[in-house]
C-alpha cells in the first residue's frame, strides 16, 4: 500500500488551507481563528500520509497546535526553533516547504525523519538523540547576544527528553545567563513508554494543582502589564508570583530555582491562546520556560488510547486504526529483541543475581517482559544512558549481575561511564546492545555503526556478536557466569533466521569462533548476523567451484587467534565482513593481529565505510555499503582467482 501520486491528488482537495502554506510567511497571513482549521488539516495530513508511509506518529500529532503557533509568532528561520526529540518535527517539516515531498519521509533518497541542517534552513539544529536542545539553544542565544543580533531562540523539549541529564546541564547554565532564550516543555507524560521518575510526579503536581491554575492566570496577566515599568517593580511582582507558586505547590519551582522564569501550565492544544502567550513571551527578556500540557497522538483516537504502540506503528488502517501486518504462510523467526527479553527472564528465574536495566526503551528492547514478570528486578531509568551504566556499575559492585540493555547508537552517550565506572573496576556488567549495525529508516542518528570499534579499544571488556538467535541465548548464558567481567553483546534490529530458536542453553568458550565451512581457495571471516548473508554467498561460490573457508568469529575481543593463525598460514587473501564501521572495527582487529604476528595475508574488509549513512531499508543500505550477499559473492569471486596457499594441513 504505497503513498502514490493518485493518493496525493485525492488528498489535495481536503487541505484547502494547508495547500496554501509553502512557508511560515503564508501562515502569518491567516487570521487567528483560521489557525484552528489549519491545525486540523495539518493533523489529518500527517495521519493520512503516515498510515501508508510509516514513521514516528504520535509525537508529531501532539504538537500540531504548538507547531502552527510557533511559526505564526516567530520569524523563522531567522528566529531559531530546535525540536527535541526530533520525531516531534513532522508538522514543522510540512509547514516549512516540505509538504509535497513529505511522502518520501524516511525513504531511501527522501527527506529525513529528523531535523537536519543540510535539509532546510528552518531546521536550526540536527536532532535524533534526545535532551540536546537546551544546550544547543543556550549556545545559539549566547552567539546572538555576542553578535548583537535580536534573534529569538526556542527549544521545544518533550516526549520524555527532559529526563535526560544533559537537559538539566543546559538549564543550569542557561538560567545563569541573560540571553534571550525560551524553553517550551511539551509535557505529554510519555517518551515511547510512559515516563518514569520523580520529575514526572513533579510536573504532574504542577499541572493538576487546581488552586494554582485558577490564580496563575491573574498573576500572569498582572505581570505582563508591569513588564514595561522599572526593574524594581518587576522584581517585586516576580517575588509575589514566585511566592504564590511556592505556597500552592508546597515546594519551590524547580525551573525558577535554576534561573528560568516559569509560565504555565497551559493547554498545548489551544492554538489561538498559544499565539497570545508566545507573543507575550517574546517581549520578556532573559531565559523563560513555558510549560505546555499536551496529549501524545492528539486527534487520532487509536493513538491516544495506545500511545506506546502508535509511537511508530508501521502501516495502519486510517479509518479503524488497525495496524497492518503482512501475512505469511510460513512462521517467521522472532525479533532479536524478543529473544533477548524471553531469554533474560529464563536466566533470571534461575539466577537471583540478575537484574535488568534500560534507559526509556522498555518495549523497544523487550525488557518489558521482565518488568511485567519481575517488576522488582527490572528498571527503566528514563532517557539517561550515563546513569543507566553507572547505576549498573553500582549494582555490580554489590554482587548483582546487571543486564544493561541500550541501543548501540545511544550507548555512545555513556562511553566514559563504560570505561571509568565499569571497565576500570572490572565489574560484571553485561551490555546488551540492541540495534547494532544499520537500522534502516531512522538513518544516520540511529545506526549502530560504531560499537564494535569503540568497545574493542577498552581494556577488560569482552566484545561479542551472535550470528543467530541460538548464539544470542548462549552468549547471554555465558555472560552471566561467575567470574566474568564487563561483557558486551551486540545484535541487529529486526528478525533473525531461526524459527525454532528455543534451544537448550550452553556455555560458549570466550574468544573462540565457529568453523562453518572448510575450504582452500579463499577465507571469509564474519562477525554477527552478516554471517548469514555470507553463508548464502558461500553456497553460490561453491556452485562456481570456489572452495571457501568461512568462520563465524563470535568475538572481536578476545579474538580467536587459532583461526587467525590458520588463515594467515594458508591463504593469500581473507575477506572480513561486519555490520559496523570499518575504521577500528572487526576487520581492523584482524589486520592488527596478522601484522603483529608476522603474516602478510591480504585483508579485504567489507563493512560500513567512513561516512555517515543516510536512511533507507536495511537491505538497501547493505547494498549501498557493499556488504550484501551479492557484494560478498563478487568480492570473494574476484580474489579467489588468486589461489590460496594450498597445503595438506586442514583445520
Amino acid at each position: 500500500m504505497l503513498f502514490n501520486r493518485k493518493k496525493r491528488e485525492e488528498m489535495s482537495s481536503s487541505f484547502n488551507l494547508l495547500n496554501q502554506i509553502n512557508s511560515p510567511d503564508d501562515i502569518k497571513r491567516l487570521k487567528p481563528e483560521e489557525l484552528v482549521s489549519l491545525s486540523g488539516e495539518l493533523r489529518d495530513f500527517i495521519i493520512d500520509v503516515l498510515s501508508s508511509n510509516p514513521g514516528h506518529f504520535g509525537a508529531s500529532l501532539g504538537v500540531v497546535e504548538l507547531t502552527v503557533a510557533l511559526h505564526y509568532v516567530f520569524n523563522t528561520p531567522y528566529d531559531r526553533i530546535i525540536w527535541d526529540v526530533g520525531h516531534q518535527a513532522y508538522g514543522h517539516k510540512i509547514l516549512t516547504g516540505r509538504r509535497d515531498v513529505f511522502h518520501t519521509n524516511r525513504k531511501y533518497g527522501g527527506i529525513s525523519g529528523f531535523p537536519r541542517r543540510d535539509e532546510s534552513p528552518y531546521d536550526a539544529f540536527g536532532v535524533g538523540h534526545s535532551s540536546t536542545s537546551i544546550s544547543a539553544a543556550v549556545g545559539m542565544s549566547v552567539a546572538s547576544s555576542l553578535k548583537l543580533e535580536p534573534r529569538q531562540v526556542v527549544a521545544v523539549i518533550g516526549d520524555g527528553a527532559l529526563t535526560g541529564g544533559m537537559a538539566f546541564e543546559g538549564l543550569n547554565h542557561g538560567g545563569s545567563l541573560k540571553s534571550n532564550l525560551l524553553v517550551i516543555l511539551n509535557d505529554n507524560n510519555i517518551s515511547i513508554d510512559p515516563s518514569v521518575g520523580a520529575l514526572k510526579e513533579y510536573l504532574l503536581d504542577i499541572s493538576t494543582s487546581r488552586t494554582y491554575n485558577k490564580l496563575k492566570e491573574d498573576v500572569w496577566e498582572f505581570l505582563g502589564k508591569v513588564e514595561r515599568v522599572g526593574p524594581k517593580t518587576r522584581s517585586v511582582v516576580q517575588k509575589f508570583e514566585n511566592a504564590i507558586k511556592a505556597t500552592l505547590l508546597k515546594q519551590s519551582n524547580l525551573f525558577e530555582s535554576l534561573g528560568f522564569r516559569y509560565f504555565g501550565p497551559v493547554d498545548g492544544h489551544d492554538v489561538v491562546y498559544l499565539t497570545k502567550v508566545l507573543n507575550d513571551l517574546k517581549n520578556i527578556p532573559g531565559p523563560k520556560l513555558l510549560h505546555c500540557v499536551t496529549i501524545k497522538g492528539k486527534g487520532y483516537s487509536p493513538a491516544e488510547k495506545s500511545q506506546t504502540a502508535f509511537h511508530a506503528p508501521g502501516l495502519f488502517n486510517r479509518e479503524t486504526g488497525e495496524r497492518i501486518v503482512v501475512n505469511t504462510e510460513q512462521p517467521l523467526p522472532p525479533k532479536f529483541q524478543d529473544v533477548f527479553g524471553e531469554t533474560l527472564v529464563e536466566l533470571a528465574e534461575k539466577n537471583p543475581k540478575i537484574v535488568g536495566i534500560t534507559p526509556a526503551m522498555a518495549t523497544g528492547s523487550s525488557l518489558n517482559i521482565m518488568m511485567e514478570k519481575m517488576p522488582d528486578r527490572a528498571f527503566d531509568v528514563g532517557i539517561a544512558e550515563q546513569h543507566a551504566v553507572t547505576f549498573s556499575a553500582g549494582l555490580a559492585a554489590e554482587g548483582l549481575i546487571p543486564f544493561c540493555n541500550i541501543y548501540s547508537t545511544f550507548m555512545q552517550r555513556a562511553f566514559d561511564q563504560v570505561i571509568h565506572d565499569v571497565a576500570l573496576q572490572n565489574l560484571h556488567v553485561v551490555f546488551c546492545l540492541d540495534r547494532g549495525g544499520l537500522v534502516g529508516d531512522d538513518g544516520a542518528t540511529h545506526h549502530g555503526a560504531f560499537d564494535l570499534a569503540y568497545m574493542r579499544l577498552i581494556p577488560n571488556i569482552t566484545v561479542s556478536a551472535p550470528m543467530n538467535e541460538e548464539e544470542l541465548r548462549n552468549m547471554m548464558f555465558t555472560a552471566q557466569k561467575d567470574g566474568m567481567g564487563p561483557f558486551s553483546i551486540r545484535y541487529p534490529r529486526g528478525r533473525g533466521v531461526m524459527v525454532d530458536w528455543r534451544k537448550p542453553l550452553r556455555e560458549i568458550t570466550v574468544g573462540k569462533g565457529r568453523i562453518l565451512q572448510k575450504g582452500s581457495d579463499i577465507a571469509i571471516l564474519t562477525i554477527g548476523h552478516v554471517g548469514n548473508m555470507a553463508e548464502i554467498a558461500v553456497e553460490k561460490l561453491s556452485v562456481d567451484g570456489i572452495s571457501v573457508f568461512h568462520a563465524d568469529m563470535r568475538f572481536v575481543k578476545p579474538i580467536d587467534t587459532d583461526i587467525l593463525a590458520y588463515v594467515g598460514q594458508h591463504f593469500n587473501t581473507v575477506i572480513t565482513v561486519e555490520d559496523g564501521c570499518l575504521p577500528g572495527g572487526f576487520g581492523s582487529a584482524v589486520i592488527e593481529w596478522l601484522n603483529d604476528n608476522g603474516y602478510n595475508t591480504k585483508v579485504v574488509r567489507l563493512g560500513i565505510p567512513d561516512q555517515f549513512i543516510e536512511h533507507g531499508t536495511q537491505t538497501q543500505l547493505y547494498t549501498y555499503c557493499q556488504f550484501d550477499i551479492e557484494n560478498i559473492y563478487q568480492t570473494a569471486k574476484k580474489y579467489a582467482k588468486v589461489k590460496g596457499k594450498i597445503t595438506t594441513a586442514r583445520f
